[in-house]
């Protein structure tokens, strides 16, 4: 597996494992994405700052992530210091077919070295409250739960910090 900056030309396929995802998602009662978010201008976006990483297996997309210091405003609710520069993951998907290969775990570990490039020491994450992949995948990766909040970019949902 390789860890790369995405390019532009990977938003096609990010965004086929996208529509991938989201049903799946649904599916367990997780709205966190739907058919507008994430899109292609927000992957575009990503990578234009350098901030959007893939995972490529057998030469294929085969997880996204993008790793940001961009804090929610709403983070100080979960205890969060949001004046400290933290590296914060986002937009975290893996291709369905392909689970069980690390994929996310992979990236999640990205996060870390792009922490440490940049000598920075907290690192943080949020996920819908009913995102059952992440919520039994970041505590085994090391990361504590700090509590429960709602962001304003996407009423109605709960999101564990």
């Amino acid at each position: 597996m390789e860890i790369r900056l995405a390019r532009k030309e990977d938003v096609s396929a990010i965004m086929q494992l996208v529509k991938k995802v989201v049903p799946l998602m649904r599916a367990t009662g997780n709205f966190q994405w739907d058919d507008d978010y994430p899109n292609p201008a927000v992957f575009e976006a990503d990578i234009e700052i350098g901030q959007l990483w893939v995972a490529v297996l057998d030469e294929k997309i085969a997880g996204v992530s993008a790793i940001t210091t961009d804090q929610d405003p709403e983070y100080a609710d979960a205890g969060w210091d949001i004046t400290e520069q933290a590296i914060v993951t986002h937009r975290l998907a893996v291709n369905p077919d392909i689970h069980g290969k690390g994929i996310a775990k992979a990236l999640m570990q990205q996060a870390e070295i792009v922490a440490n490039t940049k000598n920075i020491k907290i690192l943080r994450v949020d996920t819908n409250n009913q995102n059952q992949a992440t919520n039994t995948l970041f505590p085994k990766l090391g990361y504590s739960f700090s509590g429960e909040i709602s962001l304003a970019k996407r009423p109605g949902l709960r999101f564990f910090c």
